[in-house]
Parts: structure tokens; C-alpha cells; sequence
């Protein structure tokens, strides 16, 4: 019996340890969850800054003015005095094509000219003498009028002949090609003795390209949200890939009124609008179809409020709980109130700026921005810390009022290209 309630006494003491456990663990997490969550954040005063907005776009490099060349007239090609890479002067002659079938069509057009001239000759003679006839009544009018048909007909047979032989030798003429302008052959793509298409009845073969070198441009897509902040006169600085630790300047000369699609019917829609720059540096040997990035300044400016771009983040505006009104003041208002709850609930754009370790959610306006600065027109002040990091915090933990603990930023980055301190 002794033994049992030695057992017995032991079981109460185990079963009380456990129980004085489970109440100390208990208490540990409730205590715990009430103590306040302190977020670690980094942070940077606002700084006036120059500013410089970019827009950046690829494309390629491209002669100013360049004339492709195709005959309108088709044939085997007998003479090509030039090569890719030539320069040439304008009358040079570019090539030639076999005129054997064309001078055949000019004869052979000019001997059925001096037939028509024949045949006017000796019609125009018979109308003449038939008016003379009629007029002294030796003929009838009907005889008459046949021969003034005669002669108008031979008339017309004889111009149609005329309109063949000048047909005939502008198309011979155009066997020989010259060259339109003082250029460069930039492109080459036929070869002596190929036969070649002509223009003249249906696409036309393009033989060479003609370019004036001495004038080169950049041709970027740039997309429909940012061409609108592209204007002509804005300054690029375009970096070649083919010239890797040089940039070159530009000037925005031409935008395009009309947008150019790719992917039209598919998720992959790109809607573009095409800017040609001309290139002021002439001390580099630019090739056509170079590839490119340009970095057009679209806005410069100076001594403005800035924040780093990632520090403006959106938060939807908390609806309060309003008491319903009275009977009579229904109706009308309800619609406004509608309207008004529609447009304060709309997200705004907000930074946490930091105060004795408390995060304030800031409503501010945005100016121009460059790569990783952004102008704060309304909202904050000049020496104000804002949240600057990291990106979890400032688009998905902070909020108006929380606790932060300001740890120590990084240094040594690159500095921020398009801005000045």
C-alpha cells in the first residue's frame, strides 16, 4: 500500500510539472505577441537635385539620305563599274543593262512612224483638194467629209506612232543608269551579268543602295507612354554598340505622326513611334544598321526636392464606416456620396518618411525622374528621412504608424546617372 502511494504521489507531481510547463510557454507567447513588431528600414533625406529626365530607346544607325536603286526596265546586266564601299558622284554611271531588245522596239517604232507620216501626207493632201472641190460644187459632201475622216484619222495613227517612239527611247535611255546624288555604295546586292526586274511593270529588282555617309542618323522605337515626353530639339547621347566606351551626341530632328504595331492581335502587341536623331559628332566612322541605345534628355531640372524612385510606393485610401442619413436627407446625396467615396478610396501615392522611429505614410506628387530619382512636388520637406529600403517593407509591411529601426544603407554604388548633387 506503501508503494502505491508513492506512485500516486509521483504521478501528481510529473502531471503538475507538465501543467506549470504548458502555463510558463503560454504565457511566453502571449506576452510575445504583444510586444510591438519593430521593422528594420534603410533610409535617405529628401535633397534638391538637377534632374534630368531620359527616355531610352534602341534602334540602329542609318544614313540621313539614301536612294535605292532599282531599273525600270527589265534585262541582263552587261556593265557594273562600281563595288560596295565606292563612292560616287552624281551622273556616275552605276550600271547598264542589255539595250539589244530596246533599240529593236525604237527602230522598229520609228519605221512605223515614217509609215503614219506617209500615210498623213497623202491624206492631208486629199482632204485639201476634196475642200476645194466642194467649195466649187464638183464634189458631193459626203465625199468631202470621207476624206476630212481620212486625214483625222491619219492624224491620230501618226501622234500614236510619235508617243511609240518616245516610249521606245526612254526605255532605251533607261538601259543606262546614273547615279541620282554624290554618295557611297552602301549595299550591293546584284551582280554583272544577272538579269534584273523593272519597276515599270512590277516590283522591280533592287540592285544597290546609295547613301550619303557624311549624314547619319539614329532611328529608335520608342514606345506610346514615353513618346509623349519626346520633343524635337531634345538632346540624346547614343551609345554605339560597336563603339563600347564612347557616346555620341544627337539631336531629336523627326517623330513620327504614325505608330508602328508588331504582334497586333497577340498578348505580344508592341505599339511604337519612330524618332530619327541626327548625329552631331562627325569624328567617327558610322556604319548603316549599327545597333544602338539612345538616352534622349526629354526635361532638365535644377535645384528640385528628390527621392530615390523606389522610396514612392501606392496604398489604397482606408474607407471609414459613416453613420446612414436621416430619411429626409436621402436622394440626391446619395449619389454624390457615391462619387466622392469612389474617388477617396482611389490609391494614392505615398513615402514613409521616418520620425522618432515611427513611420509616417505621406501622400506626395510626382515631378519628371530620372533612373533612380524622382522630383516631389507636394509633400514633403527638404531634410525629411524617407524610407528607402528595402522594397518588402516600403510596397507590403509598412504602414501609417508602425514601429521602424533605421539600419545602416549601403554605400559605394554607382552614382545615379542624369543627376547632380
Amino acid at each position: 500500500m506503501a508503494t502505491n502511494g508513492k506512485k500516486t504521489k509521483k504521478k501528481v507531481i510529473i502531471i503538475s510539472l507538465i501543467v506549470l510547463v504548458l502555463i510558463a510557454v503560454g504565457l511566453v507567447i502571449f506576452l510575445g505577441s504583444k510586444k510591438d513588431v519593430i521593422t528594420p528600414v534603410q533610409v535617405e533625406k529628401v535633397t534638391p537635385r538637377t534632374l534630368t529626365q531620359v527616355v531610352t530607346a534602341t534602334g540602329k544607325i542609318q544614313p540621313e539620305v539614301q536612294v535605292k536603286i532599282s531599273p525600270e526596265v527589265s534585262g541582263e546586266i552587261v556593265s557594273l563599274p562600281v563595288k560596295e564601299g565606292d563612292r560616287v558622284k552624281k551622273g556616275d554611271l552605276l550600271l547598264k543593262i542589255k539595250p539589244d531588245v530596246y533599240i529593236a522596239q525604237r527602230d522598229q517604232s520609228t519605221a512605223g512612224l515614217l509609215q503614219t507620216k506617209a500615210i498623213l501626207t497623202k491624206a492631208e493632201l486629199a482632204f485639201r483638194r476634196a475642200k476645194t472641190l466642194v467649195e466649187k460644187n464638183l464634189v458631193s459632201q459626203s465625199d468631202f467629209d470621207q476624206a476630212r475622216a481620212d486625214y483625222e484619222s491619219a492624224q491620230a495613227s501618226n501622234a500614236q506612232a510619235a508617243a511609240y517612239v518616245n516610249q521606245a527611247e526612254e526605255n532605251l535611255r533607261k538601259t543606262t543608269i546614273l547615279s541620282p546624288m554624290d554618295g557611297t555604295v552602301s549595299q550591293l546586292n546584284s551582280e554583272l551579268g544577272e538579269r534584273v526586274l523593272g519597276t515599270n511593270q512590277f516590283q522591280g529588282t533592287e540592285v544597290m543602295t546609295i547613301a550619303d555617309l557624311s549624314r547619319m542618323e539614329a532611328r529608335v522605337d520608342v514606345s506610346e507612354t514615353d513618346v509623349i515626353l519626346v520633343s524635337v530639339g531634345d538632346t540624346a547621347r547614343i551609345a554605339i554598340d560597336a563603339f563600347p566606351n564612347r557616346k555620341v551626341n544627337a539631336v531629336v530632328y523627326e517623330i513620327a505622326n504614325t505608330a508602328r504595331s508588331t504582334g497586333t492581335g497577340t498578348q505580344e502587341e508592341v505599339t511604337n513611334f519612330q524618332v530619327k536623331m541626327r548625329v552631331v559628332d562627325k569624328d567617327m566612322t558610322l556604319r548603316p544598321g549599327m545597333s544602338m541605345t539612345a538616352d534622349v534628355e526629354t526635361e532638365t531640372k535644377q535645384n528640385v526636392l528628390t527621392v530615390p524612385i523606389q522610396s514612392v510606393t501606392t496604398r489604397a485610401a482606408k474607407t471609414e464606416t459613416k453613420q446612414p442619413a436621416a430619411e429626409g436627407e436621402q436622394g440626391g446625396a446619395v449619389a454624390a456620396n457615391n462619387a466622392k467615396a469612389k474617388t477617396e478610396n482611389k490609391p494614392k501615392e505615398i513615402v514613409f518618411v521616418v520620425d522618432n522611429g515611427v513611420v509616417k505614410a505621406m501622400p506626395v506628387k510626382r515631378g519628371i525622374s530620372s533612373d533612380q530619382y524622382v522630383e516631389i512636388t507636394e509633400g514633403v520637406a527638404e531634410g525629411a528621412q524617407v524610407v528607402s529600403g528595402s522594397y518588402k517593407a516600403i510596397n507590403r509591411e509598412l504602414e501609417d504608424g508602425m514601429k521602424v529601426r533605421i539600419e545602416e544603407q549601403h554605400k559605394g554604388g554607382p552614382k545615379p546617372s542624369g543627376e547632380q548633387s
